[in-house]
């Protein structure tokens, strides 16, 4: 899958929800998440664009973990990248399985995020430890044929939100390196 995917620094999380609300995008969910991040022996993914995690959820005490593997992005305007993830049972067997083959935990991100819905975007509001909020709105594609398409309807939405400005290519991970 590609997932097109673009992110901005908002001003509040109220301020944001009304503009939401008033758009009729409806909220899907709250999920807690901590994403832990690793490097490759063979490459660094800060060089080469690519992240490797371990995702953990909790929503309503339901937990879910997934192993996800993102590629380089393929343009400069967004995070759109081929997306592959696989749902597992144990976070800890697969950190040992990362370590022991190699892998290097680099470090955890930490978020509580609401999700909303609407048309067939997936807008995210973002709470990450150590960072103002943010917005995410994002498109999954089968294939990345049409992704310029999804991309430019997403800058629209920002826009209709009242969003033209604070956008951020980079990940959360890459910011909380940075400070």
């Amino acid at each position: 899958m590609i997932e097109v995917e673009v992110k901005a620094k908002i001003e509040n999380f109220d301020t944001m929800r009304k503009k939401l609300d008033e758009l009729g995008a409806k909220k899907t969910k709250t999920e807690s998440q901590e994403d832990l991040y690793f490097n490759s022996p063979i490459v660094d993914f800060a060089e080469t664009d690519e992240a490797l995690r371990i995702r953990t959820t909790i929503s309503k005490d339901v937990k879910h973990i997934f192993i996800t593997y993102k590629g380089p992005k393929i343009n400069n305007e967004s995070k759109t990248r081929e997306e592959v993830e696989m749902a597992i049972e144990d976070s800890l067997k697969a950190k040992q399985i990362f370590e022991h083959i190699g892998f290097k935990e680099v470090r955890a991100v930490r978020k509580n995020r609401d999700y909303y819905s609407y048309e067939n975007f997936e807008i995210s509001l973002d709470d990450v430890e150590g960072l103002e909020p943010y917005m995410e709105i994002e498109i999954g594609l089968e294939d990345g044929s049409d992704y310029k398409e999804a991309q430019e309807s997403i800058f629209k939405l920002f826009e209709k939100l009242g969003i033209t400005d604070g956008f951020e290519r980079t990940s959360y991970l890459e910011l909380l390196e940075q400070l």
